[in-house]
């Protein structure tokens, strides 16, 4: 079959992907731009995409058999423009990677070594146990709030209780499960909102989750906590967001997706329309939270499985509905 990664995202997951396949195939790579005819013309003949944006700019894949994201976000894919005979499916392998950076962000917040350091190099004891209001507050004592239970909130679940925190969920399902002290409804987000020191959205983009953390959530905060954002950027208002924010209303946020992105590898720009980056109580990464070696393996396994079952004419994993 004709296999060609899209765009730069794409390109990562190249790499070692022949050697996972049942049998050899052919195996194309194209720029996200795909303005020349040859990457137009392996687009229009490819029977498996690789991507993570399918618009309006790019050919109709005629042939397509499958169109296979290497992430677990589909948003940026139009599936208008994919023959309707051609399943979509994602990605998963992301929610271990994630995990281990949520927790270095609550880390850093409760065990403040980089302001040690910094000060020590300059003689100043600043954080010593003999000088007043030192004393820090243990993980252990705190409670996680998980905005979504899915594979990354369970994860992060998992790691919050190996620190003795209590863990609250809100959730567009119930959920029943010994790694959650109290769950919500997301009717019910103020009150969740309210019930952590740590809230952590992970929620997908979809019509029902765009802007459902507004300014009436972010008011019920607590006072000293902190909103870290690894779902999707639009779930939580920007402009409610940044004023919570810019008035010192909560603790802090540490945001890794965004609301803007650049338009390929090389461009500059902002992440939101909101000044973010003119605000010192928000940490700000760039869509990296799920970026190592252990995704990039778990995404291509997935999808050289699902190649294989496509030419064995078995039941695909992870169709989106």
């Amino acid at each position: 079959m004709k296999i060609v990664f899209h765009g730069a995202n794409a390109r990562a997951f190249e790499p070692g992907f022949a050697s996972l396949l049942d049998r050899p195939h052919e195996i194309s790579v194209v720029s996200d731009a795909a303005d020349n005819v040859a990457e137009r013309d392996a687009i229009a003949a490819a029977e498996v995409l690789i991507g993570v944006k399918h618009d309006a700019t790019v050919p109709k894949p005629e042939r397509l058999r499958l169109y296979h994201a290497p992430a677990a976000g589909t948003d940026g894919i139009d599936r208008s423009r994919l023959p309707p005979s051609a399943p979509l499916c994602n990605a998963f392998g992301h929610e271990y990677a994630i995990a281990e950076y949520v927790m270095a962000a609550v880390l850093n917040r409760f065990i403040p070594l980089a302001a040690a350091d910094r000060d020590l190099r300059k003689g100043e004891w600043t954080l010593w146990p003999s000088r007043p209001n030192t004393l820090r507050r243990e993980m252990g004592d705190t409670t996680m709030g998980l905005l979504g239970f899915g594979h990354i909130g369970k994860a992060v679940a998992a790691r919050a209780k190996a620190f003795g925190m209590r863990v609250t969920v809100a959730n567009r399902s119930p959920v029943s499960s010994p790694l959650v002290d109290q769950s919500f409804g997301l009717d019910q987000l103020p009150a969740f909102m309210a019930s952590a020191d740590t809230i952590v959205a992970s929620l997908p983009l979809l019509p029902e989750t765009r802007g459902v953390v507004r300014k009436e959530g972010l008011a019920a905060m607590r006072s000293d906590a902190v909103i870290i954002n690894v779902g999707r950027g639009p779930v939580i208002d920007q402009t409610a967001l940044y004023e919570v924010l810019k008035q010192r209303r909560i603790g802090g946020a540490v945001i890794d997706t965004w609301y803007a992105y650049p338009a390929d590898v090389n461009a500059t720009t902002l992440p939101g329309r909101m000044p973010f980056h003119e605000l010192d109580n928000i940490v700000m990464t760039p869509h990296m939270s799920a970026w190592t070696n252990g995704t990039v393996r778990r995404r291509q396994q997935t999808m050289a499985e699902n190649i294989g079952r496509l030419e064995r004419g078995e039941p695909l994993l992870n169709v989106i509905a």
